[in-house]
């Protein structure tokens, strides 16, 4: 790693770095296969999860581009939602921690344009345990 257009100020700083990421780097073994471009586990940059939390309701939207809507599986616990997709080139398997638990059994969940959307209801609140 080199870097040439460097600031007098941050001299040292980029130096310490560009060592850092060396050392880090020698003896790891980094091969990279230009053919192995077919087939892909995660979507990569092309994906993107957004959690919304409101008194409502939790939404979950997820960006699945080039997915048909035949090839998405979704499972929720409760607690996590995964999200199983695949395209001709493409898998995707995404487990999302939801911000706080949610009735499974209310969830709705709309597929447009590579967009999904998943909306869940708030779980009541756990009762009380009286120990007698």
């Amino acid at each position: 790693m080199r870097r040439d257009d460097r600031d007098e100020p941050f001299d040292d700083l980029f130096r310490e770095i560009e060592r850092m990421m060396n050392d880090m780097m020698k003896g790891a073994n980094v091969e990279f296969d230009s053919s192995a471009t077919t087939v892909e586990n995660g979507f990569g940059a092309d994906t993107h999860v957004d959690i919304h939390d409101t008194d409502d309701e939790i939404r979950v939207v997820a960006d699945l581009p080039g997915v048909e809507k035949k090839n998405i599986e979704l499972e929720c616990d409760g607690k996590t939602l995964t999200i199983s997709a695949r395209s001709d080139h493409r898998e995707y398997d995404e487990r999302v921690s939801l911000p706080r638990r949610v009735n499974e059994h209310t969830a709705s969940a709309t597929y447009n344009n590579g967009v999904l959307e998943v909306v869940f209801e708030p779980a009541e609140q756990s009762s009380g345990i009286s120990l007698e």
